[in-house]
């Protein structure tokens, strides 16, 4: 599989914001939006070749046992579902954060997906897979990245419609630099929403700082 980077950080998103956490950043993504914090992630210049087992080789080098698959989009790497269990296997927590516009059903019940719904800032609105809503569970999180009123008001639909009673674990998070989390969170509050406002910890911290 191609391989942007390995490193180990905070987890800056998600419930499981704040642990420390090895990522495993695969290349390519089938998507472009608009606010991407990854760029450097979309294309396959810099990534390197390596096998499910020289992958393990390298988490294990690390003094963690919660790791995130990531991207670009990993379900865009055929071994992705199987580097997933194979972690498992071995006793970690696997977060795998993907766009949900391809099929997750190879993945590991096991697994912990962080879906990022593409609202209309993206540039992307419409690409979630609706066979992908059979494949989240309670454990599982839905995350929007909201730009303006009318992200926040797609979300809101979404989750109401589609979401709420697969998973309370939902999330909207405002788009940095972009949107002014008060504004988000005073949306929020308006409407008395059962949602975690996120804000990315890591930016805070090094300031988008790569391998962070």
């Amino acid at each position: 599989m191609l391989v942007n980077e390995i490193f180990m950080s905070i987890q800056g998103e998600s419930t499981y914001s704040g642990l420390v956490c090895v990522f495993v950043r695969l290349a390519g993504c089938n998507l472009d939006c608009s606010w991407c914090d990854t760029p450097y992630a979309r294309g396959e210049e810099g990534a390197v070749e390596l096998g499910v087992d020289m992958v393990m080789a390298e988490v294990a080098k690390y003094p963690c046992r919660l790791v995130e698959l990531t991207g670009g989009e990993p379900m865009l790497q055929s071994e992705a579902a199987l580097l997933a269990s194979r972690l498992l296997d071995e006793g970690y927590t696997v977060l795998f954060e993907t766009n949900g516009s391809v099929s997750l059903s190879p993945l590991d019940e096991r697994v912990v997906k962080i879906i990022d719904f593409k609202c209309p800032s993206s540039g992307h609105a419409g690409s979630f897979l609706t066979e992908n809503l059979g494949h989240i569970g309670p454990g599982d999180e839905v995350k929007f990245v909201i730009a303006d009123e009318q992200d926040y008001d797609m979300a809101k639909e979404f989750v109401d419609e589609q979401v709420r009673d697969r998973t309370e674990k939902i999330l909207f998070a405002p788009v940095t630099p972009g949107l002014d989390p008060k504004k988000l969170a005073g949306w929020i509050l308006r409407d008395g929403l059962r949602v975690r406002l996120q804000l990315q910890l890591h930016r805070y911290i090094w300031d988008g700082e790569r391998g962070r």
